[in-house]
């Protein structure tokens, strides 16, 4: 097991080094031997000092495999990874624990554990580390990091929400808001700010002509979320809808552009009230129609439209892939 000193030059005491009759004293309370209050397990995400890092770190992970965050508040990719890793933990409930040490307040750790640069993460079993890396990194990878702590037997972290995602999803494809909207709900009451659950709460509201609630929803997205493409594909859809409620009748622009075919400024109104209409192959239809009579038409107003259809649809939609096919083909003919 890891030895750690105080500053005095004193070993650190942990719980499997003291003597058994030492353990059984009625008059040593337990959580001066490092073991949680009686009310309950310790949690799964604190904050460790030199007193407490015996305690916290290396008797848990006897019980718990421990990671251990070392930061610091003047580093910035600590300040992308430590949230990255709490809701990884979050995720495990309770199969893995997160102590976080800031080496400003506890230097004697990071020297004693030759801690060189920030942010460093160890992961402890028994009392020794096994695994650790430095510097930031991908989402995917920490997740593979976590997983890999957890064995095969272990539950897969995130599971059970991609299971309820895919459910919401599947719900929310046939137009049950109701009950697409309660599990979205669910899944922020477990995970909050899950940037595919805001995204689905938000497309609930959207699709039920609640705008307002819709624009109020997406607020909630964590920050490391704000950039997901799900998020990003209600925005545009939203960006779409506030631009739909300004466009006309459908007869009479039709008339116009049958009278003057190079009245953009109509074919393009018409694009607008057709995707208002839920006739969104037409409007391509008409964005690309002006794209190829003048490409540069009130400034690239055409092709900017296409791209907030695109990123409504999502990359993989057919209907997207096509119409860039299209449009790129267009753009540089």
């Amino acid at each position: 097991m890891v030895s750690l000193v105080d500053p005095t030059g004193r070993p650190l005491k942990t719980a499997a080094r003291e003597p058994a009759a030492a353990k059984a004293a009625p008059s040593q309370p337990a959580q001066a031997r490092g073991a949680a209050p009686s009310g309950g397990a310790q949690a799964p995400i604190k904050d460790a000092t030199l007193a407490s890092f015996a305690a916290d770190v290396l008797d848990a992970s006897v019980e718990t495999p421990v990671i251990v965050d070392f930061w610091a508040p003047w580093c910035g990719p600590c300040k992308q990874l430590t949230p990255l890793l709490e809701r990884l933990v979050t995720e495990a409930k309770g199969a893995v624990r997160l102590v976080k040490v800031n080496i400003d307040d506890n230097p004697e750790i990071a020297q004693q554990l030759r801690i060189q640069s920030v942010p460093t993460v160890y992961a402890f079993r028994n009392g020794q580390p096994v695994d650790g890396f430095m510097g930031a990194i991908p989402e995917s990878q920490l997740r593979q990091f976590v997983q890999g702590l957890l064995g095969p037997g272990g539950e897969d972290i995130g599971a059970e929400t991609e299971d309820a995602l895919a459910m919401a999803a599947e719900a929310l494809a046939r137009h049950d808001l109701s009950t697409a909207a309660q599990i979205f709900g669910q899944i922020l009451q477990e995970d909050p700010g899950n940037p595919k659950a805001v995204a689905g709460l938000a497309r609930c509201y959207l699709e039920s002509g609640d705008i307002e609630r819709a624009k109020q929803t997406l607020g909630l997205v964590r920050p490391d979320g704000a950039a997901d493409e799900s998020i990003r594909a209600v925005q545009a859809e939203l960006s779409l809808k506030e631009r739909a409620a300004a466009a006309g009748d459908l007869a009479p622009l039709r008339n116009k552009i049958e009278a003057n075919p190079g009245d953009l400024q109509a074919r393009f109104d018409l694009a607008l009230a057709l995707d208002a209409k839920a006739a969104r192959e037409e409007a391509i239809e008409q964005l690309l129609e002006i794209v190829r009579r003048d490409r540069k038409w009130n400034e690239d107003a055409a092709r900017k439209q296409l791209v907030t259809l695109f990123e409504a649809m999502g990359p993989a939609d057919p209907r997207t892939i096509a119409a860039r096919r299209r449009l790129s083909s267009l753009l540089f003919s």
